[in-house]
């Protein structure tokens, strides 16, 4: 990328823009697997293509919310800024 600063509204789009992509390849994934599953082993149920785009939903929020909120990664720490004390107003 380019040295200069974006805008926060870039920012936002290009995470909302990889959060909307991330949704449609898993889902896709998992629909395709579901339907693989009920042919093959659920003798043409829909459940499982139902739980599995679900899955496949579910997996693309969790990495969505990671995206617009980093404190929800396992294992950061977030670090409290310390204060100084200031000098006190009456020059004491």
């Amino acid at each position: 990328m380019s040295s200069q600063k974006q805008s926060s509204e870039n920012i936002v789009a290009q995470k909302y823009d990889r959060c909307l992509a991330d949704l449609l390849v898993k889902a896709g994934v998992g629909f395709s697997a579901g339907v693989v599953a009920s042919v093959i082993l659920f003798r043409r149920r829909t459940w499982p293509v139902f739980l599995s785009t679900g899955f496949g939903m579910g997996a693309a929020y969790a990495d969505c919310d990671r995206s617009f909120n980093p404190a929800r990664v396992p294992g950061t720490r977030i670090a409290v800024a310390t204060q100084t004390p200031s000098p006190d107003a009456s020059g004491k």
